[in-house]
């Protein structure tokens, strides 16, 4: 791999950001699959069909982006992808041992569906920004194995953070296990918020603003950068 295609800034940051990404993306569907199936009481099935929500908002919300990075530029919709995903996690943070569906995993479902949508479809331009033609398949996997490694150490350093969390709250006694369970689970979501409060800040920082505007006025004169599928 020719270390020269990290001279390019947005690259570099698309990697970052994509990282953190996946450090809190991954975990998050793995502790509210937990939380559905061990505190709510839900089958796999279940489960899976609670997701259908979230999953539709990132469809919707990714042809939104589309339209929005041609227009204004994919530096602000990464932004607001990365915020409106630290509200989702944070919402999520409130999850209760006593919830529901309805009160405590659909909405907050929505605003991270919409904020993925928004997040994946700009980092994924911004990550083969300025790349030639002959470079746009490495980045694209660059990118891709950055949110793959991310999501391999959040689900790792968040699982160890809601375990601890948990033992200790059994460890003081006078609590359900569903109760400790989802003090854990409000644990990891809160750190995930953090990862992505810092993927926004860094996005704003590392992402070339000259960059996301040059996309824009290429794509409005239909000659937008290669984006790998």
């Amino acid at each position: 791999m020719p270390f020269s295609i990290f001279r390019l800034r947005t690259l570099r940051g698309a990697n970052v950001i994509g990282l953190l990404l996946g450090l809190s993306l991954f975990a998050m569907f793995f502790f509210l699959s937990l939380y559905m199936q061990q505190v709510l009481g839900y089958d796999a099935l279940k489960t899976g069909l609670s997701y259908l929500p979230l999953a539709l908002m990132i469809i919707a919300s990714a042809g939104v982006a589309s339209q929005l990075t041609t227009r204004i530029g994919f530096k602000p919709v990464l932004v607001t992808g990365f915020l409106m995903l630290t509200g989702g996690l944070v919402w999520f943070s409130q999850v209760s041992a006593g919830g529901s569906y309805l009160g405590d995993v659909l909405f907050p479902s929505l605003v991270v569906g919409f904020g993925l949508g928004l997040a994946f479809v700009s980092v994924t331009i911004a990550a083969v920004m300025g790349t030639k033609p002959d470079e746009a398949g490495l980045a694209s996997g660059l990118i891709n194995t950055s949110q793959q490694v991310g999501g391999a150490l959040g689900l790792a350093i968040l699982s160890a953070i809601a375990t601890a969390r948990t033992n200790h709250v059994i460890a003081g006694g006078g609590h359900s296990q569903g109760f400790a369970l989802t003090a854990g689970f409000q644990t990891a979501f809160l750190v995930g918020a953090a990862f992505t409060l810092a993927a926004a800040l860094l996005a704003a920082v590392m992402v070339s603003s000259a960059d996301s505007r040059a996309h824009a006025e290429a794509a409005q004169a239909g000659e937008a950068a290669p984006v790998a599928a």
